[in-house]
Order: C-alpha cells, then sequence, then structure tokens
C-alpha cells in the first residue's frame, strides 16, 4: 500500500511538471516578442543617422494581440498568471504608442506641405506685386534743353563701373509741365568724380523740394546702375520714401521690405523697417500687421533707434493698439 502511494505521489508530479514548463515557455516567447516590438518603436522614434525623413506613410509595426490564441499557464493566482497579465497590459500600450506615432508623423507631414503652399503662394504675390511695379521705373523726359545744359561728368575713381552716360546728366523731371520743370532744373546736380554719389545726392535735393517722380528716378538710377555702391541701402530707403510721400504706399512697401530683406546689415534698414509701418498704416493695413512690423524693428535694431524714432514708435504702438 505504501509503495502505491509513492508512485501516485511521483505521477502526480511528473504530470504537473509539463504544464507548468508550457506555460513558461509561453511566457518567455511573448516576453521576446514584446522587446522586439519595443526596439522596433525605438527605431521610429529614434530612427538611424541617415535612414529618417522619407516622408513614406510607416506601417505599424506592432499589430493588435490575437485574442484568439489561447492562453496556457499555471492555475489562477499563480506568479506565471501575475506575469501574464503585465506582458498583457505592456502588449496594449505598446500598440497605442505606435498609433500616437504613426499620428503625429502624419501631422508633422502635414504641416510641412501647408508651409510649402504659404510659401509658393507668398512668394507669387510678391513676384506679381513686383511685376507690377516695374513699368513706373521709366519716367516721361520732356525738357531735353536740361540735358544739353548740362555739363559732362569727370572721369570715374579707378574701379567704379560706369555707364556710358551718366545717370545723373538725364533730365529729372517726368511732369509736361513747363513751370514744373524749370524748377527742377533750378535744383543744382553735382557733378563730381563718383557718379553714384551724385545720384543720391541729387535725388535727395529733389526729394527735399518734394519733387518726388523726379527724386525716384535718380534712386533707381543708383539702385540699378551701382548696386554695390556705398550708397545703396541708403538710395533704397530714399525709394522708398519717396514713393510714399509721393502717394505711392503700396509701392512703397516693396522698396522698404527689399532694403530690409536683402540688406539687413545696411546702414538705413532699420528706418525701412519703421517706414514700412508708415506705409501699412497709410494702406489700412490691420492693426495687427503694423504692430508685427514694430516688434521686428526693436528686436533686430534695438542699438540703431535714435531717441526720436523710439519716441515715434512708441506713439504709433499706441495708435495701433499694439500689446
Amino acid at each position: 500500500m505504501r509503495n502505491y502511494l509513492k508512485t501516485a505521489i511521483l505521477l502526480i508530479g511528473v504530470a504537473t511538471i509539463p504544464g507548468s514548463a508550457v506555460a513558461q515557455s509561453a511566457v518567455e516567447n511573448r516576453v521576446e516578442r514584446l522587446e522586439g516590438q519595443m526596439r522596433a518603436v525605438q527605431r521610429k522614434v529614434f530612427p538611424p543617422q541617415g535612414q529618417g525623413g522619407n516622408n513614406q506613410l510607416i506601417q505599424p509595426d506592432i499589430a493588435p494581440n490575437d485574442l484568439s490564441t489561447p492562453s496556457t499557464g499555471a492555475p489562477s493566482g499563480s506568479a506565471i498568471s501575475d506575469l501574464t497579465a503585465r506582458v498583457d497590459a505592456l502588449e496594449s500600450q505598446l500598440s497605442g504608442l505606435t498609433g500616437q506615432i504613426e499620428q503625429l508623423q502624419f501631422k508633422g507631414r502635414q504641416l510641412d506641405e501647408g508651409f510649402a503652399a504659404y510659401k509658393r503662394a507668398t512668394d507669387a504675390r510678391l513676384t506679381a506685386l513686383e511685376g507690377t511695379s516695374a513699368p513706373t521705373s521709366t519716367a516721361v523726359i520732356d525738357t531735353p534743353s536740361v540735358a544739353a545744359t548740362t555739363p559732362k561728368p569727370p572721369a570715374p575713381k579707378p574701379g567704379a563701373t560706369r555707364p556710358a552716360t551718366s545717370p545723373a546728366a538725364t533730365p529729372a523731371a517726368p511732369a509736361k509741365d513747363p513751370a514744373r520743370a524749370q524748377r527742377v532744373a533750378a535744383i543744382e546736380k553735382p557733378a563730381t568724380d563718383d557718379a553714384g554719389e551724385d545720384l543720391y545726392n541729387y535725388g535727395y535735393r529733389l526729394w527735399e523740394a518734394k519733387f518726388y517722380p523726379e527724386a525716384e528716378v535718380q534712386f533707381k538710377a543708383l539702385i540699378k546702375d551701382y548696386p554695390q555702391h556705398r550708397r545703396i541701402s541708403r538710395a533704397q530707403n530714399m525709394l522708398g520714401r519717396s514713393l510714399l510721400d509721393g502717394g505711392k504706399p503700396n509701392l512703397a512697401i516693396l522698396a522698404f521690405y527689399d532694403n530690409y530683406r536683402k540688406m539687413p546689415k545696411g546702414d538705413r534698414a532699420h528706418e525701412s523697417l519703421f517706414y514700412l509701418a508708415q506705409a501699412l498704416v497709410k494702406l489700412n493695413k490691420p492693426a495687427g500687421e503694423v504692430c508685427k512690423v514694430y516688434d521686428e524693428l526693436e528686436d533686430v535694431y534695438p542699438d540703431k533707434l535714435s531717441p526720436q524714432m523710439k519716441a515715434d514708435v512708441a506713439r504709433g504702438r499706441v495708435t495701433s493698439k499694439c500689446k
């Protein structure tokens, strides 16, 4: 009888071993699979250098758990059952994390595409505005007698690029009014060995006398014929002011913006930003746009603003109700 009991106990022990071994093996397989999936997520979040950013939709490496697979394990309440439950929770969380990563990547691509479309539209609008302003660059000249009385300018300095006919010798009065042409002719034209400097000084004298279209001609000639001249930033700024004072705020905006964009370190770039805000006000643009220009001016050129300009900016902020 005793031998029979021993034999039964041994048989029961041997019968229980395969069940536990099978359960433990199943959990180990799931843990290995979970580790592999976690490595896949890490490759998506932290891709190796040179392998990311191909803008392709990433297919999920983690599929939902196959609920149809029967779970084999030890009896309820055992350590293996607790471990299985924890593995199930980790698998569920990992699957949700993969879905969130894919959504974020999709939204990021949408943002990139939207920004690229906005940039293309803005460039097209600026190109269209510049094309509209191009015909205004040639003025109507009706006073040949002024050119006849203009002395021939001396030779340029070494290294300077001088056109065949000096722009300073070009009649500056686009108006057909003879009286106005006489007043323009009365303004002294400088004649030195620096043609670019002569254009700038003559244009400035015309602007001071409120002959804005004539001043516009001189500044445009300087910008076109002497793009590397030391007065180029001032000429671009004064072109904008001539357009603004001459009742062309829409074209003045382009002149001021070009001076700031192309020559941000020019000696009159900060003034162009200030007068850009004034042109926006004249065009009744939203106050938010004006305030952004003031913000840019104070952020980029805090050390170049004179006390008078600081006071003008402060008044402009109050008028536009800037925060």
